[in-house]
């Protein structure tokens, strides 16, 4: 055992499990908030209150177009996800309220997970894949090493730029399949059966995007970018990035 270990001093490799443990918990914390949340407020108030069905799926809508609001003042910028994703929000809320249909208020959520699935997918074959904001964080760590071996990857290797685009692909894929999954379970099953349903489906494609996306583009970036550092490391500044074709 190290004398790091023993007197309580963190190592580098107890830096980095933290390291990931918090952007777990970052990127855990909205689906927390979007789905957990809301679903207790509708059981909440369908059957602690005796609301009705329509009313109290519109009450337990209002969390997640909060949270994307407060995300937006937070942040003192404007994300064009965010901010789609509370348009988006938003306008289904108001037209299925108006119809009074509790089906379409639950069909209304996948339209969320469609629209983001969608918008995810072209920007995969676009070249710019939006996961990359959320898989570079956990990929670098907050290292600058790790940081710059990712710039240059990114620039110079074919291969790292497939990985990235094929995490995306995996991403847009899943949103899309739980879209259609939740929108047939909402005009198929009860509502009140729908409203819990519909996140463990959520969370099935979690992680199904989870895995999946780590063994195909993930894991390898990560590897990528390890060995790039490396490379820097050994003040081999010339040779050509990691993975380069």
């Amino acid at each position: 055992m190290s004398s790091s270990t023993i007197s309580g001093t963190p190592t580098a490799e107890n830096a980095a499990t933290d390291n990931h443990r918090r952007a777990l918990l970052r990127s855990l914390s909205p689906l927390i908030v979007d789905a957990l949340v809301p679903m207790a407020v509708y059981y909440a108030l369908s059957k602690g209150f005796g609301m009705g069905t329509v009313a109290a799926l519109a009450w337990s809508s209002v969390v997640p177009a909060l949270r994307t609001v407060w995300s937006l003042i937070k942040d003192r910028r404007l994300n064009g996800l965010a901010a789609l994703i509370l348009v988006v929000n938003l306008a289904g809320l108001a037209f299925s309220t108006m119809s009074g249909d509790a089906r379409l208020m639950l069909a209304k959520d996948s339209g969320v997970s469609s629209v983001i699935g969608i918008v995810v997918l072209v920007s995969a074959f676009a070249g710019r894949p939006l996961m990359t904001a959320g898989l570079k964080p956990w990929v670098t760590k907050g290292q600058p090493a790790r940081a710059a071996a990712w710039e240059r990857l990114s620039a110079g290797s074919e291969p790292f730029r497939l990985a990235e685009r094929t995490f995306s692909v995996v991403w847009g894929g899943a949103l899309l399949a739980e879209c259609v999954a939740r929108v047939v379970g909402a005009y198929v099953l009860p509502v009140d059966t729908m409203v819990w349903l519909g996140n463990v489906i959520l969370g099935f494609a979690i992680v199904f995007a989870v895995l999946v996306g780590g063994a195909l583009a993930a894991h390898p970036i990560e590897n990528m970018v390890d060995a790039e550092v490396h490379n820097l490391a050994s003040g081999n500044d010339e040779a050509a990035p990691a993975g380069k074709a």
